[in-house]
């Protein structure tokens, strides 16, 4: 143990610390005084404490143990997703809770650690040159696509693009063809320019269509990104406050638990989804840009540990860990700058969660895995590439 310990990247855990620091401090900002919330601070240092539990066990397990076992843990998740449709709570708009002991439960969250787990055991065990468009592309698409239709029906936009992001980090690095690929790309960026032109020249009739569905949501995260002027006064107050208190911060901010906007709550959920625009306002550019330089340094760490990896295993993960954490960065930041619609979306390990930040937790402990256990001796279920150069000397 002490042995698989001395491996750990320091780098790292001294970011995850940096970020719990930045985490606790925001939430206080926020929530002090404020009966409904007063405390939330202290929970979330004791979501921290259960995360780096998880964290640590994680780093001890081998990362192929989790592999080799990750069609199970797939259908789990899978399953965790089909019963909350039918049970979950509604929160802010997405049907997608569960109560499980007292604890709220999001599957959608827990789902994506599922997916970037059995992803990387099928490709693995794809162990060709190049994949194939329909033998190895499709099949893979549609373990993704499954997961994402249980969760748009959720309303959950955000964790459902997340799926997307890691289908196709891990899809690219899995030696697609390069013409599949940029054929690929030209139709995925026609159909969103072609969606986006659709929503805003049809507005009025696709609204009436999402109506009739129930689907008044999407409207409400779509309108003010994409026609802010015919979205109601309700759909805007959040991005317009949210962009008022990122710009009133200036350089320097206006000062700790100083922010004008963020301390009067004119911006709803700062200490949970809209954290950012707390940390924008009362520590200015200057305050967001360090958030920004430890989220860089950890997955620069990240990438770096995949570069090293020893086997096919390990790199597959880190890369769908590393989609999974830049979207949710680009994500939830983008949306309060407005270059992205507001999906509620949290900002990893910093908003207020239990759920988003153990799976965060969790992820970054099956990366340090990669680190430690990289050098053992394989599984027999991780195939080599064929060793053409010996095959040819046996001829």
């Amino acid at each position: 143990m002490l042995r698989k310990l001395k491996k750990i990247d320091l780098i790292i855990v001294v970011a995850l610390f940096a970020l719990m620091a930045i985490s606790i401090l925001s939430i206080y900002s926020v929530t002090n005084g404020r009966p409904v919330y007063d405390g939330h601070h202290l929970t979330m240092l004791k979501y921290y404490i259960v995360s780096f539990v998880a964290f640590f066990v994680l780093v001890m397990i081998d990362y192929r143990i989790l592999i080799k076992y990750s069609l199970y843990i797939y259908l789990f998740g899978l399953s965790l997703l089909g019963v909350v449709s039918f049970f979950g709570k509604s929160k802010n708009g997405a049907s997608g809770w569960l109560d499980v002991g007292g604890l709220s439960l999001q599957p959608a969250e827990l789902f994506k650690l599922c997916l970037i787990l059995f992803l990387s055991y099928v490709l693995v065990r794809k162990n060709k040159n190049q994949l194939s468009f329909w033998r190895d592309v499709v099949p893979v698409g549609m373990i993704a696509f499954i997961p994402f239709v249980l969760v748009i029906l959720q309303n959950d936009l955000g964790n459902s693009g997340s799926y997307v992001i890691i289908l196709l980090g891990l899809i690219w690095i899995g030696n697609i063809k390069f013409s599949h690929a940029m054929i690929a790309m030209v139709i995925m960026i026609g159909a969103l320019i072609g969606g986006i032109q659709g929503y805003i020249h049809y507005h009025d009739n696709i609204k009436t269509s999402l109506e009739s569905i129930g689907k008044d949501h999407w409207i409400e995260r779509l309108d003010p990104w994409l026609v802010p002027e015919k979205a109601t006064a309700k759909a805007l107050y959040h991005t317009d406050n949210a962009k008022r208190a990122i710009g009133s911060g200036g350089m320097g901010g206006e000062g700790y638990m100083k922010g004008t906007s963020v301390q009067s709550e004119r911006v709803p959920y700062t200490y949970s989804d809209s954290i950012f625009v707390q940390i924008a306002e009362e520590f200015g550019f200057i305050g967001a840009s360090v958030l920004l330089l430890v989220y860089f340094v950890m997955i620069h760490r990240m990438i770096l540990i995949a570069l090293e990896c020893k086997d096919r295993a390990g790199p597959y993960l880190i890369v769908g860990v590393v989609a999974m954490m830049l979207y949710q960065i680009f994500e939830n930041i983008g949306a309060f700058i407005g270059i992205m619609p507001l999906t509620g979306i949290t900002l990893p390990f910093i908003s207020f969660g239990g759920t988003s930040l153990l799976i965060n937790m969790a992820s970054i402990g099956i990366v340090m895995s990669v680190r430690v256990h990289s050098g053992d001796e394989e599984d027999e279920f991780v195939v080599q590439p064929a060793n053409y150069a010996n095959a040819g000397n046996q001829n």
